[in-house]
């Protein structure tokens, strides 16, 4: 096949958050060895899943939760996706090979379609693509495509794309974000991935019940050797149940089969009620993101004392069971770029803090505000405000829609205080290029240190030279704060017998496959 270009009118020409880079990467995937899931899912069963909230929708471009990656995640598929170690598994490329610095070719699957009956193959990567960079489209990531300026249809399964300069972290950006969508499909003006979404994933989609429920039905035909594995159940019900007590009735009742986030203080509960709990290390962190575009926080000196201010071990031992391990920056384990386990996170000293809010010019403290996302555990966020009042910061709780909430992440007049969680982090570069970056698209944070490492690291071809940026960008981050930094995360999940299939994944997407 003659190589073709990608309809540039297509491609947002929004700047790369990053600066300058320079430099290549080499690439390699883990192996993954053959799914023995059986061949066709057990007859007549539908799974029934409680999650904490329902996705704004089924475009993977547009979905940034882990409720919609969930759904989107059993409906698509990505070129590539990270495995529990953290390392690259191959999905529906067979191959990702850096040919040069500016040249990354990806060797497709010949035995996948889309649950249309569409073949899967190199118009569908120039399609999800453009798809994604659009302008139409409003991709809160659009950005971290922008190096990618020609996808090359070498032939009707191999492509290449050509980078404006060299992107040793644009595999981690395609894992997370470049699902494959089928061109044909929408040709026709009718079809809408974001309600009505078809893909290649292990479950095609059913209906959507706005507010109760989304329906899945498995993929007969889903390819054996998928990482992600094959159906658990003919059918898949993902229910929308923001309250956790009504989750784990649902569990001990028989009206659900798996649910997440059991809270840890009804953990016994579901183990008396003959239940099992599932607890899955994720590659993610809790933090409160500071705005350090308004005074007082644009001085370091209050940032660093909402650190001292917060007892996490506290909160860890007494809201979360023990389940997670205080950070010292955002990163949270070993298994992503730029950990350091000698980096001490911030002790808990609150006269320590109470000094330098005075320090500061503060000596009364001062009033804030606090948002956070409803479906995070209102009482976590209450605990942090809590002990920031007893050093003087006053701090009023504002929760939000999830999906508002993840609109104004860079309204000036949203509140300087943010509680958020983030997953995956086995490569720190979309959180920092998003959210700390000068110009990210979710940043209210400005440093020209932080911004150098960060561009630095962006372009470092060489792995261990890249490890070393950022755990110098980690070391950075921890003595000039952008968060208070609180703790990794855990998921607890509720499962009965009948799921016992299943494994949790450290990314949390709740897929409902079974490998092994």
């Amino acid at each position: 096949m003659t190589p073709t270009r990608v309809d540039t009118n297509l491609v947002s020409r929004r700047a790369l958050i990053g600066g300058t880079l320079a430099g290549g990467i080499g690439l390699a995937l883990t192996p993954t060895h053959h799914a023995r899931g059986q061949a066709t899912p057990p007859s007549g069963w539908t799974l029934t899943i409680d999650l904490s909230g329902e996705p704004p929708t089924l475009d993977p471009a547009l979905t940034y939760d882990v409720n919609g990656w969930s759904v989107v995640h059993s409906v698509y598929d990505a070129l590539i996706q990270y495995g529990p170690d953290g390392h690259f598994q191959p999905l529906l490329a067979e191959s990702l090979t850096l040919l040069d610095p500016l040249t990354y070719e990806i060797k497709l699957r010949r035995d996948v379609t889309f649950h249309n009956g569409e073949s899967f193959d190199a118009r569908s990567v120039a399609f999800s693509l453009a798809h994604l960079v659009a302008d139409e489209t409003a991709s809160q990531v659009a950005g971290n495509f922008q190096v990618v300026t020609e996808v090359r249809e070498i032939d009707s399964h191999t492509v290449r794309f050509i980078l404006s300069e060299p992107a040793p972290w644009l595999p981690a950006q395609m894992a997370a974000w470049l699902l494959m969508l089928p061109p044909e499909y929408a040709a026709d003006t009718a079809n809408d991935f974001a309600t009505r979404p078809v893909g290649t994933g292990p479950f095609r989609f059913v209906d959507w019940d706005p507010g109760d429920r989304i329906a899945l039905e498995a993929n007969p035909t889903y390819f054996r050797v998928s990482p992600k594995g094959q159906p658990l159940a003919d059918m898949v019900e993902f229910r929308f149940v923001p309250e956790a007590s009504t989750r784990v009735a649902d569990l001990l009742s028989g009206g659900a089969d798996l649910v997440v986030a059991v809270p840890v203080d009804q953990v016994a509960a579901v183990e008396n009620g003959g239940e099992d709990v599932m607890s899955q290390a994720l590659s993610g962190a809790a933090f409160v993101r500071i705005a350090t575009d308004v005074e007082p926080f644009s001085d370091v000196r209050v940032r660093q004392a909402l650190n001292y201010a917060v007892d996490v071990e506290s909160i860890i031992d007494a809201l979360l069971a023990g389940h997670g391990t205080r950070l010292a920056s955002f990163y949270p384990d070993a298994r992503g770029l730029g950990f350091a386990a000698d980096l001490v996170p911030y002790r808990y000293d609150p006269e320590r803090a109470r000094a330098l809010i005075t320090e500061a010019g503060y000596p009364d403290g001062f009033d804030t505000k606090l948002e956070f996302a409803t479906t995070e555990r209102q009482e976590l966020v209450e605990a942090v405000a809590g002990q920031l009042k007893a050093v003087g910061v006053k701090a009023s709780l504002q929760p939000l829609e999830t999906a508002t909430f993840n609109q104004t992440w860079r309204d000036v007049d949203a509140a300087p205080l943010r509680f958020a969680t983030w997953r995956p982090l086995f490569d720190p570069y979309t959180l920092l290029s998003l959210l700390v970056a000068d110009e990210g698209f979710l940043s209210r944070h400005a440093n020209p240190e932080t911004q150098a490492l960060i561009e630095l690291a962006a372009a470092e071809s060489d792995a261990g030279d890249r490890e070393a940026l950022y755990r110098d960008l980690g070391v950075l981050l921890h003595e000039q704060p952008a968060a208070i930094y609180l703790y990794n995360l855990t998921a607890l999940y509720g499962v009965t017998a009948d799921v016992a299939g299943w494994v949790p994944r450290a990314d949390g997407y709740v897929i409902p496959t079974q490998t092994g």
